[in-house]
């Protein structure tokens, strides 16, 4: 008999200065028994991070994450179903990411371990093409920190200002600095 996924839930208020996003959001994330805390965490941190300023270009919304490889963790998609952000977390492949690069407006990558610059230094000259994807370091300490905060039942405060990531809960905040590896050109 397999082993059902966990649901998590996660009250999410957002403050995103840097792109004048504000608003909560009710997270559901089932969370899959091979999922980690800190991938679970770093999922809701994307979903922040990217959470559209309205949804007349359709909603972000988490997949089925590790349950099925040819989703992304988290998607955005349109009304007709085209997919306009494509968002990735740890060390996909270079084939995965420039196949979702030709089916995606635009493709982020959250990566978070302490292995990143490895895999980032045998990926980065394949990918130096992909003109619409951007990729991500959180810092591993910070990604960790960011794993103790995870509760069956969370409420979450992200405030975004000049760069620098504040999460806070009742008890605790941390402050994540991402590293950008890539950005996307315009």
């Amino acid at each position: 008999m397999a082993i059902k996924a966990t649901i998590h839930k996660a009250q999410l208020q957002i403050a995103d200065m840097d792109r004048h996003v504000y608003g909560e959001h009710n997270l559901t994330i089932a969370r899959q028994p091979s999922e980690t805390d800190e991938r679970m965490m770093i999922r809701i941190l994307a979903f922040a991070l990217n959470a559209p300023a309205d949804e007349l270009q359709g909603r972000l919304e988490l997949s089925k994450g590790l349950s099925d490889v040819d989703e992304p963790e988290l998607w955005q998609r349109d009304l007709r179903g085209d997919i306009l952000h494509w968002i990735d977390l740890g060390q996909p492949d270079d084939r995965r990411l420039l196949k979702a690069h030709g089916r995606a407006g635009r493709v982020s990558v959250y990566s978070y371990t302490y292995s990143t610059p490895i895999w980032w230094a045998s990926v980065e000259a394949k990918l130096a093409r992909a003109q619409r994807l951007s990729v991500w370091q959180i810092p591993a300490e910070q990604s960790q920190a960011l794993a103790a905060f995870a509760q069956r039942s969370m409420q979450l405060q992200v405030t975004v200002q000049d760069g620098s990531i504040y999460v806070s809960t009742t008890k605790d905040s941390l402050e994540i600095t991402p590293n950008a590896l890539k950005l996307a050109q315009a």
